[in-house]
């Protein structure tokens, strides 16, 4: 069913900052960029929110995670089947619970449920299979990110950062032909999820829109340079982090001051990510919900010895290329071709992760 060509797949992304769930279809065939598809976005309501925040560290057979599933499940079939027909899907489902070298990882959502429901072939739980043989199950889109550098015409190395709960970056050498030797990534810092923690519990807001809020505010330097000595930011990489992120101690910092603290210290974590890139990138690319905070924007180029800019400078879509990533690395599941490696997860060796359910698999 799945050669060697292009596919028309659809990608599903719900991360850790608990916003929603992005669908972005891509066509591809799991090495190259063929085209850029349809996209669509489904927020989660204040009720599924809250359901997911209290799973949140759950473990399978805990009824919080039971409940998280059925919310999960439920929003990509709605949000999914809106789409034509495809292909694959690459359902990402939503992170509870990451404790690599502990209990495993834990993504609520069945994609066998979501193949019956749609019809179409899903590949997901894309993590177990890394965490299993001893990598650290994130990040993933690492591959995609590599994809990418090549399809934009990049002729040297060039980083991608994703700010979303946590941020994550990946160098890329697109000279560099198969992207398990050509990129190192690795889980960097808080991204957005302590700062929108700190709105909603001090002004029942989700997030501070654009950084506005941060942007009158002063960064507390002492506290600062404290959270930049952590010992996660000198430990080598490949290394990843849940929601519960290292980040600033802000006690007592009235909000504005607070939230420039912290934006300092998402700033703070990718500056010190370039200690641990093999060469200087030429470019940093900046994707996921952060890149819309212009406070934050602000600190990350102050502290990066190369120009910043968001994906969409390169024509790209930044809100659509976790979904996007998901549907590059169900292609690469059907294929057989690996899904991460040494240098992106710290595994022993090339994976190939995830799960094939197809429809009538639930009848058998």
């Amino acid at each position: 069913m799945f050669k060697r060509e292009t596919m028309r797949v659809l990608g599903a992304m719900s991360g850790t900052s608990l916003d929603g769930v992005d669908a972005a279809v891509l066509v591809t065939d799991g090495v190259e960029i063929a085209g850029f598809g349809e996209t669509a976005y489904r927020p989660y309501t204040e009720d599924e929110r809250d359901i997911l925040r209290a799973a949140l560290g759950a473990w399978p057979g805990d009824p919080h995670a039971e409940a998280a599933a059925e919310v999960v499940e439920t929003a990509h079939a709605e949000l999914l089947s809106r789409f034509d027909p495809v292909d694959l899907v690459g359902f990402h489902g939503q992170t509870l619970a990451h404790d690599p070298g502990g209990r495993g990882t834990h993504q609520a959502g069945s994609g066998a449920v979501l193949s019956h429901v749609l019809g179409w072939p899903v590949a997901w739980d894309f993590r177990s299979a890394d965490v299993r043989l001893g990598g650290q199950g994130a990040p993933l889109a690492p591959f995609y990110h590599h994809a990418l550098a090549r399809h934009i015409g990049a002729d040297g190395p060039v980083a991608f950062v994703n700010i979303g709960g946590v941020a994550n970056v990946t160098w890329v050498d697109p000279r560099i032909p198969a992207p398990e030797h050509g990129c190192l990534a690795f889980d960097c810092g808080p991204g957005n999820a302590a700062m929108d923690d700190l709105m909603r519990s001090r002004r029942g807001l989700a997030f501070d829109a654009n950084g506005a809020l941060a942007a009158t505010g002063s960064v507390d330097h002492a506290r600062l340079q404290a959270f930049s000595g952590h010992s996660f930011f000198h430990r080598m990489p490949p290394k990843s982090l849940d929601r519960a992120a290292p980040a600033p101690d802000v006690a007592g910092l009235d909000d504005a001051d607070a939230l420039a603290t912290l934006s300092a210290g998402v700033a703070a974590g990718i500056a010190l990510a370039f200690e641990h890139f093999p060469e200087p990138p030429a470019q940093l690319w900046v994707c996921g919900g952060g890149r819309h905070n212009r406070t934050l924007m602000a600190m990350i180029a102050a502290g990066c010895d190369c120009p910043v800019s968001p994906v969409e400078d390169a024509g790209l879509e930044g809100d659509m290329l976790e979904a996007q990533a998901f549907a590059y690395l169900a292609a690469r599941v059907v294929r057989g071709l690996p899904t991460s490696g040494p240098r992106t997860t710290g595994v022993a060796a090339p994976v190939g992760g995830g799960i094939l359910s197809r429809p009538g698999d639930m009848d058998d």
